[in-house]
């Protein structure tokens, strides 16, 4: 038995490839499906399973794309309904792959339709050695269960059944290999190591430790971090099954002629740094820079009724951005600016730039007491956390419908992490009539590092959800 882990970065994803001598299964795919038929190749084992533990929130699953390439059966919970072709499962159901014998657990919580598979090497043992969680269990947390309204106490109760009658009596031996790790929204306190075993998890995973239900429940359902937008979008893309990739066309290349006569019923994103971006940018974009936490911010800003025009570095910058569009489910990119910002502005267009406040540059407003509004984006934990004295806090995504709350006539000065998240926060306040927005270039890691204040305690961890964005 051979298992191969696959992250996916950004949207920090784990999948898998379950193998035998000639036979494999891939669990809960990720949408690009390439890298699962290189890795099979190269292997030489052929894909025969296609195993989905729950409907996905945060990403467009490939179950479709590969079953078609390959030939495989989509295996899925029962009621999750899915209105595609597949295998549905319920609780103790077994079937096989070669000497591995997979044992379905119903495992709602995070989802009401959640499974998990329990794997037994049956050419070694008669015990089981793995188990495949999905969003069930994570390393050093569990599956939030807020993301059906009116239900998180119900599914966090589900939850802790799930946890104390099922998972937590498998053997302490047992690996845990769940669908994300830290960076994902999915849950709240991921650790960084991606894999784990249960006995570890019992010792040290706080939500394991809390052994009340109705303590475990409150713990579950407070402070939880906001659910992005395309969390329930993703699901019904699901279930109903995504368009294939294949089918995708990459969007055209289009001359400043044509990309202004389609910017009438399409939204503008320019994927470029913040710097380039506070440079010259086209009015009315928004700025979502690629380094960033570039799908999850995407999916959870982007008005999913809408075309998208890409302002991109290159044509392999506008390639990446596809693919990453792709993952959460925005499939309506209908074309790039192909001579870029340099293409632009010399042909005389007009355009709008965002100044860059460099760290001395805010401490010295601050000290001298000049009027402006100093608007921190980042989320509510890491404005408790740390923040500058007299900032206001409106997350990122709330400024769409909140800019409302702020003065535009003031200078408004917006600090995120690093940059990218307020960089964000000023191309919508710019779409929503601001007329005096600045960036704090570094944001709270370049303020603390010059000296102004403490190290943010988020944006020193190199594996935390939101570092540099």
């Amino acid at each position: 038995m051979l298992i191969q882990q696959i992250f996916t970065e950004k949207i920090a994803h784990s999948s898998y490839i379950l193998a035998g001598e000639r036979t494999c299964a891939v669990i809960d795919p990720r949408r690009d499906i390439e890298i699962y038929l290189e890795m099979t190749r190269e292997l030489g084992i052929r894909i025969t399973h296609i195993l989905e533990t729950h409907l996905h929130a945060d990403f467009i699953s490939g179950h479709m794309d590969l079953a078609q390439r390959t030939g495989a059966r989509i295996y899925g919970p029962r009621s999750a309904n899915y209105e595609i072709e597949y295998i549905p499962l319920s609780e103790g159901d077994i079937f096989t792959i070669e000497d591995m014998e997979l044992k379905v657990l119903e495992t709602p919580g995070h989802t009401p339709e959640h499974i998990s598979y329990v794997v037994t090497d049956t050419s070694r043992g008669k015990e089981p050695v793995a188990l495949f969680c999905g969003d069930t269990m994570f390393v050093g947390d569990v599956g939030r269960p807020d993301l059906f309204p009116g239900r998180a106490e119900e599914l966090a109760s589900g939850l802790y059944d799930t946890l104390h009658d099922k998972l937590m009596g498998l053997p302490d031996f047992c690996e845990i290999h769940p669908a994300h790790g830290a960076g994902s929204l999915c849950g709240r306190a991921m650790a960084s190591k991606r894999t784990s075993i249960l006995g570890y998890e019992k010792k040290y995973n706080y939500a394991l430790e809390i052994k009340d239900r109705a303590g475990f429940i409150e713990a579950l359902t407070t402070n939880m971090p906001d659910a992005p937008d395309h969390f329930s979008r993703c699901t019904e893309i699901n279930r109903k099954g995504p368009q294939m990739v294949k089918e995708l066309t990459f969007p055209d290349a289009l001359d400043n002629d044509r990309f202004k006569e389609k910017m009438k019923d399409s939204i503008i994103l320019d994927v470029r740094s913040f710097e380039s971006f506070g440079g010259q940018h086209i009015p009315q974009a928004y700025n979502i820079d690629l380094n960033s936490n570039f799908p999850t911010y995407a999916g959870w800003l982007l008005p999913p009724e809408k075309d998208i025009l890409l302002v991109t570095d290159s044509y392999s910058q506008a390639f990446e951005a596809c693919k990453q569009l792709h993952r959460v489910g925005h499939d309506r990119i209908t074309g790039y600016l192909e001579g870029g910002m340099y293409g632009w502005v010399t042909d005389g267009l007009p355009t709008k730039h965002v100044p860059q406040i460099s760290a001395s540059e805010l401490h010295t407003r601050i000290t001298d007491g000049k009027e402006a509004i100093i608007l921190d984006v980042r989320s509510a934990s890491e404005y408790r956390d740390l923040h500058l004295e007299g900032a206001i806090n409106i997350p990122v995504h709330e400024l769409r419908e909140r800019h409302s709350e702020l003065d535009k006539e003031l200078e408004t000065i917006l600090i995120c992490g690093s940059g990218q998240r307020s960089s964000m926060g000023c191309s919508i306040l710019l779409q929503k009539g601001a007329n005096d927005v600045k960036n704090v270039s570094g944001g709270m890691t370049g303020y603390s590092a010059a000296g102004y204040g403490p190290e943010c305690p988020m944006c020193v961890l190199p594996w935390a959800p939101f570092r540099n964005r």
